[in-house]
């Protein structure tokens, strides 16, 4: 008879430990749940500041007004344009849910813009406590490079004034017929 009395006793003492286990699981994939939430509200906020710092840099290399007279300083990197680019970051960080904190050109030498951007969203309600009320931020840096070089005519009675080397390509430039910004520069982002 002991031994029957012994089991039932013994039976109950799981029990508190499967509870203490199961609710401990269940706070840990709660709190997994909100860090991945926060990682796809900072992901947001990134794809925003990216989009917004290309659309800067397209827009002020897509404004330039190109001329035979500014067009080897263009492609060498002595002439870098201060056009305001800034009127399309507002626009592609409202299409990802994010508003444009700042939108500044580049002081270091290169054509390009720098846009930090505030997402729209919050991280929302989770078992962290805070959550609700953080907002992600995230910046990027888009800059302008030249994709062809120029090559000035060796006789200054040529009709061209030179001509462009691009990806191992020489083309006779035609001063009545310019290419366009786009076929000279690409915008990418960079890595600061």
């Amino acid at each position: 008879m002991t031994a029957c009395t012994r089991r039932t006793r013994e039976a109950g003492q799981a029990s508190p430990l499967y509870v203490f286990v199961v609710a401990s699981l269940l706070f840990l994939a709660l709190a997994f749940f909100a860090v991945g939430q926060a990682g796809a509200t900072r992901n947001g906020a990134q794809s925003a500041a990216d989009a917004a710092a290309l659309a800067a840099a397209r827009e002020s290399r897509d404004n330039v007004d190109l001329t035979i007279g500014n067009l080897a300083d263009l492609l060498d990197g002595a002439l870098i344009p201060t056009l305001y680019g800034c009127g399309a970051s507002h626009y592609y960080a409202g299409q990802n849910d994010a508003e444009v904190d700042s939108c500044t050109p580049l002081f270091d030498g290169r054509w390009g813009f720098t846009v930090q951007v505030t997402s729209l969203n919050p991280v929302g309600d989770t078992v962290l406590p805070g959550t609700e009320d953080r907002y992600a931020k995230s910046t990027a840096t888009a800059v302008v490079v030249p994709v062809c070089s120029f090559e000035p005519a060796d006789d200054d009675d040529s009709p061209s004034p030179g001509a462009l080397e691009c990806e191992g390509d020489l083309l006779d430039l035609d001063p009545a017929k310019l290419p366009d910004m786009s076929d000279l520069f690409e915008v990418r982002l960079a890595e600061d």
